[in-house]
């Protein structure tokens, strides 16, 4: 059974940085482009970055140039470094395949103050 799962959420002051950690288990780590979602209230889960396993990157508009994600193929693991938080990243961050693949967990919370 795939397993994703993410840590690094937290509460920070507009500006702030905070880096998200997101471990795979299971074989469908390696043969899938691997990506960050994130869901705010009220709104839709969104794609905010992607890579593949060639390790092409792809970010949203809204969060190019502040956040970079970094996977590790060797470790199953995909960090999404998030500097510059603003308000407006509020919301519930989720790792998963580019498309989803694998049933969404709980996340991770990021709450960024004003």
């Amino acid at each position: 059974q795939v397993q994703l799962v993410e840590s690094g959420g937290g509460l920070v002051q507009a500006g702030g940085s905070l880096r998200l950690s997101c471990a795979a288990s299971g074989s469908i780590f390696s043969i899938n482009a691997m990506g960050w979602y994130r869901q705010a209230p009220g709104k839709q889960r969104e794609l905010v970055a992607r890579m593949t396993v060639g390790g092409a990157s792809n970010y949203a508009g809204s969060v190019k140039g502040r956040f970079t994600i970094v996977r590790d193929n060797a470790k199953n693991t995909v960090d999404l470094q998030m500097n510059s938080l603003q308000p407006d990243d509020t919301a519930v961050y989720y790792c998963n395949t580019v498309p989803p693949l694998v049933v969404w967990d709980q996340g991770t919370q990021v709450t960024v103050s004003s």
